[in-house]
């Protein structure tokens, strides 16, 4: 294309560009500004535990305004690692299990189209109303009878119990995207039920099995209520009970406490970061990112 070519079409482009009105610039300023805001309000938290987890101990001889003083006397003197390493164990043994049970049990609750798959559905929302507050205490009555209070293997089992209802409808929330159509045209080449599920609905359902996983391991890594009442022993803490041991009676080292804070931020921020990519949105009821 010419010159001149372009110096005609050019103006005519021009105008009919949209123009933005003198309203729609201040919605944009005023989302900006809410935006800004709700950023500000989350990460300004993040930033002062890391801020006062890098500040000299109390009674240190350290002038430095930054140190890694308080992480070296964490690892150091206290159990941190131990209740890191039960925090691990107990968390990804209740998202293997989560994401295994609620998996093909979305899948039934998705496809199915009866009044015994609809009373198993209500059964679900009545449960996931329940707090877990309210069986807290027969739990522990049960446990203490089957010799499970204070030990992670209690936990792990309230743990998995707590995250099934909601996992289930999550996945048969997200296989409710998936067209039944494609199952239908693997059934006609000659794919059982099963291999469907596994082959097209599962195959193409990472972002919600993801979507799971992260649920499962955000209630089961944050959780403090539960590991208090069945846990009982330092041996057997985890990171949110064990952060509880800082806190003196007159007075708290809350460099210390800063510093257990952010250990227990990193494997949620790194499981995020890692993750992230193999979500997209789109595709065949939310194929997978980069195929």
């Amino acid at each position: 294309m010419s010159a001149a070519t372009l110096s005609r079409t050019s103006p005519r482009a021009a105008a009919r560009r949209p123009i933005a009105t003198e309203a729609e610039l201040r919605g944009r300023w005023w989302r900006f500004t809410v935006l800004l805001v709700v950023t500000a309000i989350t990460i300004v938290p993040i930033v002062a535990v890391l801020y006062l987890s890098l500040q000299p101990a109390l009674g240190s001889a350290v002038t430095a305004p930054f140190t890694f003083e308080n992480f070296a006397n964490v690892f150091a003197g206290t159990n941190v690692l131990l209740w890191l390493q039960n925090s691990l164990v107990v968390t990804l043994i209740t998202v293997a299990i989560a994401v295994a049970v609620a998996a093909p049990a979305g899948y039934v609750l998705s496809r199915g189209r009866n009044k015994l798959v609809s009373g198993y559905s209500l059964l679900l929302f009545i449960i996931q109303s329940l707090p877990i507050v309210t069986a807290v205490i027969p739990l522990f009555i049960l446990f203490a009878r089957l010799n499970l209070v204070d030990s992670l293997t209690g936990v792990t089992i309230v743990y998995v119990g707590s995250t099934m209802s909601v996992a289930i409808w999550m996945m048969a929330a997200y296989y409710d995207s998936i067209p039944i159509s494609l199952e239908e045209a693997g059934w006609m080449d000659g794919v059982s039920v099963f291999g469907g599920f596994v082959r097209i609905v599962l195959r193409n359902s990472l972002p919600g099995v993801l979507s799971t996983a992260i649920f499962a391991f955000l209630l089961s890594w944050n959780d403090y209520l539960i590991a208090t009442v069945f846990l009982r022993s330092d041996y057997n803490y985890t990171l949110p009970i064990g952060v509880q041991t800082f806190f003196q009676q007159n007075s708290t080292n809350w460099g210390l406490v800063m510093a257990v804070a952010v250990v227990m931020m990193l494997p949620p921020i790194i499981v995020f970061g890692v993750l992230n990519k193999y979500f997209s949105v789109g595709g065949i009821g939310g194929s997978l990112a980069g195929k």
